[in-house]
């Protein structure tokens, strides 16, 4: 199923999450079967988790949720965007009607690549609008769920976790990145603010940096040719990261990550 939930957000730090059912793990930045998120969904649901799905293309996600469905999972699709407060708190209250919401991640990016002097005041904002706004918008959607989850003394994993996909420009800016350096700092400076206030209320959150290109088909679509440098085993494959965010939602509370950064072992750094 799909929404374009436009109801107006709550203006409550939590609210009560559904007493009934398996938890839950709401992705969002959905879009080809190839692609990261899809391949999150997919482990998420591979230990009985319902997924719910967010994403702009209803197709790619009803795509997605039918290749859990056929794999024995229960999936959800909920077309959102990001950066809209109106449809991800829509989106938020349908996701914790499935069930107590145990893992969120957002994994939505946008970027214009070109020399800074042509990069134009709307490609930058778009950037910034669906990486940083939008990290922002979904993960207070998402603390509103986890919030509304029992933390007792016995629950090693605390209440949940928040995961947020970053990259290599998180970290360093260079040219023809500009926008998406800037974009992607910013949500890695979110996730740090996030993890001090709500790691304490037991909600683990963590910012994973892709150092390197993922083998998927953003990358061999968009980028042939650096697909083909990269030789073999010089791109990020998409179930090995999967893996890594479910460790990272597995972890004991006493040992939690903060950031995790992955790249193929021959990825120069």
């Amino acid at each position: 199923m799909s929404t374009n939930a436009a109801s107006s957000p709550s203006s409550s730090p939590a609210e009560p999450t559904a007493s009934r059912g398996p938890s839950v793990a709401w992705i969002a930045g959905v879009g080809a079967s190839a692609g990261l998120g899809a391949a999150l969904a997919r482990r998420f649901a591979q230990d009985g988790l319902v997924v719910a799905l967010t994403g702009r293309t209803p197709q790619q996600l009803e795509a997605v949720a039918a290749e859990i469905a056929a794999a024995g999972g229960t999936a959800h699709a909920f077309v959102a965007d990001v950066a809209s407060e109106a449809e991800v708190h829509g989106v938020g209250q349908r996701v914790r009607a499935l069930g107590p919401l145990s893992v969120a991640v957002f994994n939505a990016s946008s970027a214009a690549r070109a020399p800074t002097l042509e990069i134009s005041v709307e490609q930058f904002t778009q950037a910034w609008r669906t990486s940083t706004l939008g990290g922002f918008v979904f993960a207070r959607e998402a603390l509103r769920g986890l919030l509304a989850n029992p933390f007792e003394g016995a629950t090693p994993a605390g209440r949940g976790s928040l995961l947020f996909t970053g990259a290599t420009a998180a970290l360093r800016g260079k040219p023809p990145f500009a926008a998406f350096a800037a974009a992607k700092a910013g949500l890695r400076s979110l996730s740090q603010s996030l993890a001090r206030e709500f790691g304490p209320q037991g909600i683990h959150v963590a910012h994973v940096v892709i150092d390197g290109g993922i083998d998927g088909e953003r990358l061999r679509s968009g980028s042939p040719q650096r697909a083909a440098q990269a030789g073999e085993d010089g791109l990020l494959q998409l179930d090995a990261i999967a893996e890594s965010y479910w460790q990272l939602h597995a972890q004991h509370r006493s040992a939690w990550t903060q950031e995790l950064d992955l790249r193929p072992f021959k990825e120069p750094f």
